[in-house]
């Protein structure tokens, strides 16, 4: 990379000459329009909307008309955007565009939202020659999520290059020729990507749309946002969650450069309906009685005044209230609401993170690695987001040939053509088969224990003192070896593991993988682990026993459960038990399910977009979450009711949970010193900009004194903010360019309207945000090293010996977006025993087959599925479906006759 200095229209800048013309002029604040090009899918220049003059030297006054996003950034170069030739160029394109587009601007969903609409205004376009008939299409049905209006298609080929080229879809494509081409699937059915609804954002138009958002017709001017983190999963995506009528309306990506990027999956987008579900605890209650909220802080201090309490947390609650409930028991009492064998993962997760000697890696880390290795993790089903980047991470390779062959990077039909099928090598070991396998160079299908011996052999391929597995298959050892070989070669090598397979030594593997890599090479490898939930990294980091302990205890006074479904935990029989010896059993919730019915007091939570929190993500990155609206009713977030309970209760001792949720993360901070770095993930409530805070809606935001129209006449007052530097209104300071990126609730500049506004954010285009990317890590990388030893490996599983283990679902392996309907029609909703065709041979057993199993020391009935990709000693059942709890993993699996009993 060289510095250059380039003219346009007479101004002098320095450019980096490694990179197009239309990436540095937006940068720089010109406004250029553009259609085919995207900042994360290169240039090919299809619509020719970017005509810019270029001139040979100071002395050509006439120059010649070029497309800046194929033209380099050469040393001495010189443009101009006002030109009357570039002018008229990008006039006649986009009237030539306009011409069969249809004039459905007031009745399309993304009107006010619309790339076309802002570079249509942009270039002047204001008026209609064209007076024949235009071309029109039939409309496909792709599903619940995307809606389909080819008519307004301009046909910049941008979906099609999203969804084949960049996220590896294979049922949508472009068919035609010449000025008649059909964007679209080979017959009308549901988009198979798991990143489909990326199509909404990438089209320029409004051919791809949000469904569900669609069909309650909301404008983007009348949304409510704010900076929010995606709950789903433990990636940390940010998104910038859009309110209505006190509903969730819409997912819309909020761009991070460490993180996800300009992208989100379809469970982060389209998972939020459990919000708006209408059967979700809204009215605290103690027993059949409705409560005052005032009342019931005064139940719970009560109950917690006379002793004996213990508190379940949960890995999908925010630091602060695990944090609140924890102090209001005290260390002794306070459960981290996972079973023994997620938190054993948990915490050999944290482990491998913090005392190894690695170089942490985000998402983007991921996409710019040269080799990589997936251990024991079906990534796209528990880290969509990191799938989606080990795509790009494969293509590497190409890049590399083509800046040998000196053809910029950026042009990217010429770097596929110069890569061809040439792809960086990527090895994945996982239970079953995954959407990764097309683009594998090696697959290994094994038990999680088998998976973990393959992670040994490895450390020992790579470091000759690292013990060796015993009687390790002679295939096994082979693909170690090529592995071993490939990480070492490579520059940027990558190690992906995580909790997925619900196995501690699969972890405990990966950890000796990167002790002998920096044994054998001095480097530190880059590791990626993938947590189960939004927040598991958080409550490891807090501490707190297992669920196992609360089990075995004979009596408890009072049980304060926290934001977790303990169904999803525990066995029934379990939790039956449990609940037999709870005397005061006290839930605080915002989903409906039958432990908020068992309740003898319910408290009613808000959602992740009715309270603010802090969640640190897979990578130990602290994200503070800023809720979208203010809670109704006797709702309110779950650490709330704990800090009135501790006030009423006389236990707010110092360091004091005080009345904010600044105060309460203050506390943390001061009493958990390695989580310090919380309070500056985002900035605190006394923030303000220019003496103003920051607006949640446009100044665009219109009918706001209809909306309570039939109540009163008289505008309401918006609520009040305590606990962020934000207004649930459009009053405040409208300087969103200079909005710390922490508190950006959503990209809109002048002229740009659309979500193509956020190369106005950013310092440079693809980089990182003006300011920094929000969050802030709290995981160092200074290690220490220690004569600890490896772990030894363990022994081969037995023989014959039938083994659970989880498989995972993107749409159905996680409680919240299991409940959104447009996810249930594509995902999984119902539990099965799956097996390889000869182990249900042995057992007698034919693909939907209901059979009764003994797993551990549960009977389950199940229908059995047959999978060629299984190893014949695992039977597969579905991660987080109702009746399959964490403790069935690793059990043995034995098949009941009819006449035995339970």
């Amino acid at each position: 990379m060289s510095k250059s200095r380039i003219r346009i229209d007479g101004r002098e800048h320095g450019a980096d000459d490694s990179r197009n013309l239309l990436e540095i002029a937006l940068e720089l604040g010109y406004d250029l329009p553009y259609f085919c090009w995207h900042p994360a899918l290169g240039s090919v220049g299809a619509c020719r909307q970017c005509a810019v003059t270029q001139y040979q030297d100071d002395k050509d006054e006439t120059g010649r008309v070029v497309m800046a996003c194929m033209t380099p950034c050469s040393d001495g170069g010189r443009f101009s955007i006002s030109a009357a030739a570039a002018t008229e160029m990008r006039a006649a394109v986009i009237e030539f565009l306009m011409i069969n587009h249809p004039h459905d601007c007031p009745v399309c969903e993304e009107g006010g939202n619309c790339h076309l609409q802002d570079m249509t205004v942009m270039t002047g376009h204001t008026q209609r020659r064209y007076r024949h008939s235009k071309r029109s299409h039939r409309n496909q049905d792709l599903g619940p999520c995307v809606s389909h209006e080819m008519n307004r298609c301009i046909a910049c080929y941008r979906c099609v290059r999203y969804y084949r080229d960049y996220a590896g879809g294979a049922d949508l494509n472009v068919f035609g020729a010449h000025d008649n081409v059909y964007f679209g699937r080979a017959q009308d059915g549901t988009l198979e990507s798991e990143f489909s609804g990326n199509l909404v954002e990438v089209c320029p138009t409004g051919v791809f749309t949000d469904k569900p958002y669609g069909d309650t017709y909301t404008r983007k001017w009348d949304l409510q946002q704010a900076p929010g983190i995606c709950g789903h999963c433990s990636i940390g995506c940010n998104v910038s969650p859009g309110e209505r009528y006190g509903q969730i309306r819409r997912i819309e990506n909020r761009y991070h450069g460490d993180i996800n990027g300009y992208f989100l999956c379809d469970r982060g987008r389209y998972g939020y309906p459990y919000s708006n579900d209408p059967k979700r605890p809204r009215q605290a209650r103690r027993g059949s009685e409705t409560l005052s909220a005032a009342a019931a802080a005064q139940v719970l201090a009560r109950l917690i005044r006379q002793g004996d309490v213990v508190g379940i947390g949960s890995p999908r609650a925010s630091l602060e209230a695990n944090f609140a409930l924890r102090r209001l028991v005290g260390h002794k009492q306070f459960y981290r609401g996972e079973s023994r064998s997620t938190a054993a993962c948990a915490d050999a997760g944290l482990g491998l993170l913090r005392d190894s000697p690695i170089k942490i890696a985000t998402v983007r880390d991921c996409e710019r690695a040269d080799a990589a290795l997936v251990l024991g993790e079906d990534v796209l089903n528990t880290g969509a987001r990191i799938a989606l980047a080990l795509r790009q991470m494969i293509r590497q390779q190409g890049f590399a040939q083509a800046s040998a062959a000196h053809v910029p990077v950026w042009q990217d039909h010429s770097v596929r053509l110069i890569a061809q099928q040439q792809r960086n090598p990527l090895f994945i070991a996982s239970p079953c088969a995954g959407p990764l396998d097309d683009i594998a160079s090696a697959r290994y299908r094994a038990t999680p224990v088998g998976i973990a011996r393959l992670g040994h052999a490895l450390a020992r391929a790579l470091d000759p003192s690292a013990p060796e597995p015993k009687r390790l298959p002679q295939h096994t050892q082979k693909l170690a070896e090529r592995i071993a070989s490939a990480l070492t070669q490579a520059e940027r090598p990558l190690l992906v593991t995580g909790t997925g397979c619900a196995e501690p030594r699969v972890l405990i593997a990966a950890q000796a993988v990167a002790h002998a890599y920096f044994a054998a090479t001095g480097r530190k490898l880059q590791v990626a682990v993938v947590f189960t939930a939004v927040n598991s990294m958080g409550t490891a980091l807090l501490g707190g026993k297992p669920l196992d302990g609360l089990t075995r205890r004979h009596q408890v006074r009072t049980a304060i459960v926290l934001e977790n479904e303990l169904e999803q935990r525990l066995s029934a029989l379990e939790l039956a038990e449990l609940r037999t010896r709870i005397d005061n059993l006290v839930v605080i919730t915002g989903q409906p399910g039958a432990l908020a019915e068992q309740a003898d007091l319910l408290l009613p939570a808000g959602s992740q977009f009715e309270s603010a929190g802090t969640f640190i993500n897979h990578e130990g990155r602290a994200q503070r979450n800023l809720p979208v609206l203010a809670p109704d009713g006797d709702i309110r977030p779950a650490w709330r009711w704990l800090q009135q309970a501790a006030h009423s209760a006389g236990l707010d001792k110092a360091p004091p949970l005080g009345q904010t949720l600044d105060d309460l993360t203050q506390a943390c901070a001061t009493a958990e010193p390695h989580l310090a770095g919380i309070v500056e993930a985002a900035p605190d409530a006394d923030f303000r900009l220019a003496g103003n805070r920051i607006p949640r809606q446009s100044v665009r935001a219109s009918g706001r004194t209809a909306m309570q129209a039939h109540l009163d006449l008289h505008e309401a007052r918006p609520s009040r903010d305590r606990d962020s530097a934000m207004s649930f209104s459009m009053e405040g300071a409208q300087t969103r360019l200079h909005t710390p990126s922490a508190l950006t609730p959503m990209f809109w500049a002048p002229r740009w309207n659309s979500i193509q506004a956020v190369n106005k954010f950013q310092q440079e285009i693809g980089g990182a945000l003006r300011g920094g990317n929000p969050g802030r890590r709290l995981l160092g990388e200074d290690w220490i090293p220690r004569d600890d030893g490896y772990n030894y490996p363990p022994p081969p599983s037995a023989p014959n010996r039938l083994r659970a283990v989880p498989i995972q679902h993107l749409f159905g392996s996680e409680i919240l977006s299991a409940a959104a309907a447009p996810l249930r029609e594509r995902g999984v909703t119902t539990p099965y025993l799956a097996l390889h065709p000869q182990t249900a041979d042995k057992l007698g057993l034919a693909a939907a087959d209901t059979a009764r199993f003994r797993i551990g020391k549960a009977v389950l009935s199940l229908s059995v599925q047959l999978r060629q990709d299984l190893d014949r000693n695992a039977a597969g059942l579905p991660f987080g479906l109702s009746g399959i709890h964490p403790g069935l993993f690793g059990q043995q699996v034995r098949r009941l006759g009819d006449a035995e009993d339970d």
